[in-house]
């Protein structure tokens, strides 16, 4: 990119492509793990192996199975999530109040739509899932998506002052709360699940964010306390490299795009929420890892950070999410993300608006995800349009022209 004007069009338009897809689909459709709700399931004969292996065919055919093996499309708790959190970066950009009006909608309906296992707010996926790490129901809540969604809770509260936002995401941290915690001289890891301990980097970091981002705004130093604990249980494992394995059980021993920006988000938004700057240099270490061993120099976005394929849309959408939010710590982030926003708006967004599931080195799964890809990327490039205004309003009150600012 040569200038900011032509960088501001190119996602502008991506962007509100993505939107009218997603809003034409009344926020529904596939997901890459929604196998388990296929026709075929009692033929798993309720064992683990035969889910993983349903859910693994569905998932990995080139071709898309879900139309013939009865997979319908359906609602997305994460999916509002992300596209909320959108929304809201839209309005800052714009101060649009139709943004703000979406965005609303969509915490009105998960507020309506939470995990009905517990009282306090959480949420699961509309299906069932089955991996190497166990499986749960889609009655069963998870940290990650709840975490993901409550921090449009707070984005929302930040932007209105509205006690109702602000009273939902005390609610998910109660939640939150009350999940296991694996306790160690070096932390504490808060679960990724609330029937058994399971402890994964990202999903801790994530709870921990959520709980320090309520605790700013509440003032509650029993959230503050536990966030310090899994954030330090996470960064005092994290690798010579600045690099986090999934998780320190050795089946969990490797290294993806997207759960490190999770990570990377998580402490960023833990350090900002809290001042607590112990951990900065963790945060350094692993943002130089993620922008050295995540990206070609086409601005492609590679899954494993020793190779490429699959080029995967969550990558992609997660890479420019974080970068742009990462950004204000280091300013070659957004130069980084308008590249990786370039490179997957030219190579994985179809003209219809949809951007494709992944890249294999044989050719494109284009199977339209609702979740995984037009949130996520909706939400990423909402974020990295609006730090491109911000970074374009604070050069121009510095005394640059429009035509002296070069992002890319």
């Amino acid at each position: 990119m040569s200038n900011p004007e032509s960088a501001r069009f190119l996602i502008e338009d991506s962007l509100n492509r993505v939107e009218r897809w997603v809003e034409e689909q009344n926020y529904r459709g596939y997901e890459p793990f929604d196998g388990l709700s296929s026709w075929f399931r009692p033929l798993t004969f309720g064992t683990l192996l035969g889910d993983r292996l349903l859910l693994q065919l569905i998932r990995q055919c080139p071709i898309n199975l879900r139309p013939i093996m009865g997979v319908p499309r359906k609602d997305s708790t994460k999916g509002r999530g992300y596209m909320a959190s959108g929304y809201l970066a839209r309005y800052r950009t714009t101060r649009d109040a139709i943004y703000l009006s979406k965005a609303e909608a969509c915490l009105d309906w998960l507020d309506h739509h939470k995990a009905r296992k517990f009282e306090k707010h959480s949420w699961s996926n509309h299906f069932d899932f089955a991996s190497r790490g166990g499986s749960y129901t889609s009655e069963d809540p998870i940290i990650v998506w709840t975490a993901l969604i409550g921090f449009a809770y707070i984005e929302a509260y930040e932007l209105t002052s509205a006690t109702r936002w602000i009273e939902i995401a005390d609610s998910i941290c109660a939640w939150i709360m009350n999940l296991p915690r694996e306790r160690t001289d070096r932390g504490n890891c808060i679960s990724y699940q609330a029937h058994v301990q399971s402890s994964i980097h990202n999903s801790n970091m994530l709870g921990a964010a959520m709980l320090a981002s309520t605790s700013k705004h509440t003032g509650n130093r029993d959230y503050a306390d536990v966030a310090r604990s899994a954030i330090e249980y996470s960064c005092s494992r994290q690798r010579a490299d600045g690099s986090w394995w999934y998780g320190e059980d050795p089946k969990y021993h490797w290294i993806d795009n997207f759960h490190t920006g999770y990570n990377l988000d998580s402490l960023w938004r833990y350090i900002a929420s809290t001042g607590d700057d112990a951990w900065r240099p963790s945060l350094r270490r692993g943002l130089d890892f993620y922008k050295r061993d995540f990206f070609e120099d086409n601005g492609c976005p590679k899954y494993y950070h020793n190779r490429r394929y699959p080029v995967d849309s969550q990558c992609a959408a997660q890479s420019i999410e974080s970068l742009a939010s990462l950004s204000s710590e280091d300013p070659e982030c957004l130069d980084l993300a308008i590249k990786v926003a370039q490179w997957t708006i030219e190579n994985m967004q179809g003209r219809d608006g949809h951007f494709y599931y992944r890249i294999y080195p044989w050719g494109k799964a284009k199977t339209p995800m609702l979740h995984w890809a037009q949130a996520t990327m909706y939400k990423g490039l909402a974020l990295v349009l609006n730090q491109l205004a911000v970074e374009t309003d604070s050069r121009m009150r510095k005394g640059e022209s429009a035509s002296q600012i070069v992002v890319a």
